[in-house]
């Protein structure tokens, strides 16, 4: 089976205004969709076809002659996991078990800042993570494609801070990119659902 761009889980125009119609028709239909239709090119006749996506990057993680495959593969399941992290109406302090464990971080304005301070901190394209590690809650950012999973760690929430996920609504404004995604965008469920199955 080859891969194939999974669903939205909200409709395109459904985040708006913080995050429009015409960033996601850019953001998940060209880059999204163009990471999948170049995966299914570079694992096609390989032995890499017909495995999952997860079992892909796994297969190809740390491998310097298969960055490509890793690269696009990565991209797929990061972007996937980003458009699930958000959802119409969301957004404000957490809620369920990931409340507790970000209070014993410091609380919910310092979370904030520190994520921030990951997110706006990376230099370039790349990611800002909260990921379970043998269930302590940390903050971490990754270049490029570069994935917790890839490392054994659990990831239970991403921000895209690839220029192409947020320039057409906040230009140059990337501080405020982040702190709108907590403040109207996040989606707690999701992120106590991936607590919960956190190793």
């Amino acid at each position: 089976m080859a891969f194939e761009l999974p669903p939205l889980p909200y409709a395109e125009d459904a985040l708006e205004p913080e995050y429009s119609a015409r960033t996601i028709s850019f953001h998940y239909g060209k880059h999204h969709k163009t990471y999948v239709d170049t995966l299914n090119k570079l694992v096609g006749g390989t032995d890499l076809e017909g495995k999952s996506l997860e079992d892909v990057i796994m297969a190809v993680a740390g491998k310097p002659d298969k960055q490509p495959v890793f690269n696009n593969a990565a991209q797929v399941w990061n972007h996937t996991f980003f458009w699930n992290g958000m959802k119409p109406g969301g957004g404000g302090a957490p809620t369920g078990a990931v409340a507790e464990k970000i209070a014993a971080m410091g609380g919910w304005e310092k979370f904030v800042e520190d994520f921030k301070a990951a997110a706006v901190g990376r230099f370039g394209s790349g990611w800002a993570w909260l990921v379970a590690d043998n269930g302590e809650l940390k903050i971490v950012s990754t270049p490029n494609a570069e994935m917790p999973a890839a490392q054994g760690v659990t990831p239970l929430l991403v921000v895209d801070v690839w220029e192409h996920a947020y320039y057409l609504d906040y230009q140059n404004l990337r501080p405020v990119w982040v702190q709108t995604f907590f403040d109207k965008l996040v989606n707690w469920d999701f992120v106590n659902a991936n607590l919960a199955n956190a190793k």
